[in-house]
């Protein structure tokens, strides 16, 4: 029997009416790319040795684990049992990358509270012989029992702080890298289904990680009325403008392979960019938020602007990346579930500000880790106190 007019061009199945994974999932790897390239601008110094980053390079390493302490929550505010979380570490699947991940996000995350006590160990020393009462106390529990400093312990936890920055750039790559293995493993969504996904996803978390640690950077040095370090900021815009160059370039391949092979991924793949995605993808992602900050980079890096203009610029494109990487994070997880799983037509995603998964409960997530921050930096110096004389560089 014919079907009057089109009544199957865009047929959903019942059980594939709504988007899965919502919000929630869009924010989880946008924060654990924050971890990733924030990590990356430590490296950078502790174990490159680009001395420009010096100044920033525990603060980027605060950043890091302020952002770590809050890259799963998004993942148990969607679970509809979050009480069951742990059973991941109590019952490991070697075959399954998200048990994986939760051996590999804890261990990251003691990585990091390691390397910071490393560096910070000589300052909690010194505090527990200055300070009277509960803080006495807490600064020796910090500095587990052993009140003493001497030079030749400097060294050794210098060496060590290298050694485990060294660990770290591996294993940030993969804590991020694995959430694009998880997309790009699934084979049965043509926007999801490439070997490229994992290294995208990686690209883009250092742009937005060293992003995020600039625009944090300006703001606090904003805040206190202090001078920026300008060849820092300059030599910091190279670099992020050197690898958002590669991580556009990745994107646009990914879509020119699919459109040169012309195969059943890309007659999934044009109607999703020339419908439902045309305006966050096309127009948002890759005109607006790709080309204003590639060539605003561009002219930070290449003329000899300087001063005032120079910071503004470079920041303007740090927020512009930002967005950027966050609008890619919602194209990619939500963009891929608009395909029906019929292959005839989309799914209509709905916005809900109330929900669990709505933007107002994103926001108050995603505003922890600067909460953390915060709390954390009235304790210890990190961005220039006068008391920082101590710390490690």
């Amino acid at each position: 029997m014919e079907l009057p007019g089109d009544a199957l061009l865009n047929y959903v199945f019942p059980n594939n009416v709504h988007v899965a994974w919502s919000v929630m999932i869009v924010i989880y790897p946008y924060i654990t790319g924050l971890i990733a390239g924030a990590f990356v601008v430590s490296g950078l110094s502790h174990v490159f040795k680009v001395k420009e980053f010096e100044p920033i390079a525990n603060f980027a390493l605060i950043a890091a684990f302020c952002f770590g302490l809050f890259a799963a929550t998004p993942l148990l505010v969607h679970l509809g049992q979050p009480q069951r979380a742990l059973e991941i570490y109590f019952t490991p699947h070697l075959t399954s990358a998200m048990s994986i991940f939760g051996y590999v996000y804890s261990g990251y995350l003691l990585l990091l509270m390691i390397e910071i006590w490393l560096i910070y160990r000589e300052y909690f020393v010194r505090k527990a012989g200055e300070d009277t009462g509960v803080m006495k106390l807490i600064w020796t529990v910090l500095t587990l029992g052993v009140t003493t400093y001497h030079p030749d312990s400097a060294k050794l936890d210098r060496k060590l702080a290298v050694i485990l920055a060294g660990i770290g750039i591996p294993w940030a790559f993969i804590l991020h890298g694995y959430v694009g293995f998880v997309f790009g493993s699934v084979k049965a969504i043509a926007w999801w289904a490439t070997p490229l996904q994992p290294v995208i996803f990686l690209l883009s978390a250092i742009v937005s990680g060293m992003a995020i640690v600039l625009v944090m950077y300006s703001f606090i040095k904003w805040r206190r009325g202090e001078r920026l370090d300008q060849p820092m900021v300059k030599k910091f815009s190279a670099f992020l403008w050197g690898i958002f160059i590669l991580d556009v370039t990745m994107e646009l391949l990914e879509v020119a392979f699919a459109a040169y092979e012309k195969g059943w991924h890309w007659s999934q793949i044009k109607p999703l960019l020339l419908g439902p995605l045309f305006e966050t993808y096309v127009i948002g992602q890759l005109l607006v938020l790709s080309v204003v900050p590639f060539v605003i980079l561009g002219y930070v890096v290449l003329s000899g602007v300087k001063g005032r203009l120079m910071l503004i610029l470079a920041n303007v494109a740090a927020s512009f990346l930002l967005l950027q990487v966050l609008f890619m994070r919602f194209n990619v997880v939500v963009g891929g579930q608009l395909i029906s799983k019929s292959e005839r037509g989309f799914v209509e995603f709905h916005w809900e500000p109330f929900s669990k998964e709505g933007p107002l409960t994103a926001i108050v997530l995603f505003s922890a880790p600067f909460v953390a921050y915060y709390i954390i930096s009235r304790f210890i110096p990190i961005l220039g106190h006068d008391d920082d004389s101590s710390v490690a560089r």
